[in-house]
């Protein structure tokens, strides 16, 4: 049965939801590759206007795109090579390796490590292995200071600021703090902002900061 966009979509919210739980519970990540693999074909489905594999275990690919492109998908965390079926692999037309990032700073997001043809990606290859190897560095951030500023509050001697990326920055007596986190959690004991979200799980530092500023902002008024 084929879904629409729409229930694909919602499909990806629920199973990032679900992510989002089991690492409350304490659950490792390396212990949920059932789940993380269910994000990474929700995902490619939805980034590609495509369909699911009609079987379980489909042999060769995952997605079916919107062009008809039959799409292995392989979704990973913290590994570091990727390999593919070398006896499938005639089956599929378009490879997609993504990655679940768990970052207290963004919440749980999914990133695009390769997306490339089938033929394209068996260039890079030895005949025999279809291996990935994920890079091990990541592309330089832009300073978030050239960010535009949308909200600032001051609670004693802490600065919370909002950019307009979400990032969440605290400043201590006038100095950067490189983790936010900490001091955020001491503010909201001061002030009284919940730890936790509508889901029952630790609010990440862009909610926990984003609520925080709200807070102060009211009792400066």
């Amino acid at each position: 049965m084929s879904l629409s966009q729409t229930q694909i979509i919602q499909s990806l919210a629920d199973a990032l939801a679900w992510f989002e739980k089991e690492l409350g519970w304490g659950v490792p990540p390396g212990e949920l590759n059932h789940l993380t693999g269910r994000i990474g074909e929700l995902y490619a489905a939805v980034v590609t206007r495509g369909q699911m594999a009609l079987e379980t275990n489909q042999r060769g690919y995952d997605v079916i795109s919107a062009d008809n492109e039959r799409i292995s998908v392989k979704t990973i965390t913290s590994t570091k090579h990727v390999k593919f079926n070398p006896n499938t692999f005639d089956q599929v037309d378009r490879v997609m390796i993504l990655r679940v990032n768990i970052d207290d700073d963004n919440e749980i997001s999914v990133e695009t490590l390769l997306d490339l043809s089938a033929s394209d990606f068996l260039k890079n290859n030895s005949q025999g292995s279809i291996v990935f190897n994920v890079p091990s560095e990541s592309k330089p951030k832009q300073p978030v200071e050239e960010l535009k500023l949308l909200a600032e509050a001051t609670w004693h001697n802490y600065v919370v600021r909002k950019f307009e990326n979400g990032t969440i920055q605290v400043l201590v007596s006038n100095e950067i703090q490189p983790a936010a986190k900490p001091h955020l959690r001491d503010i909201a004991a001061d002030i009284g902002v919940d730890l936790l979200n509508g889901n029952s799980a630790s609010k990440n530092t862009r909610q926990l900061g984003a609520d925080i500023i709200k807070v102060l902002q009211l009792k400066a008024s």
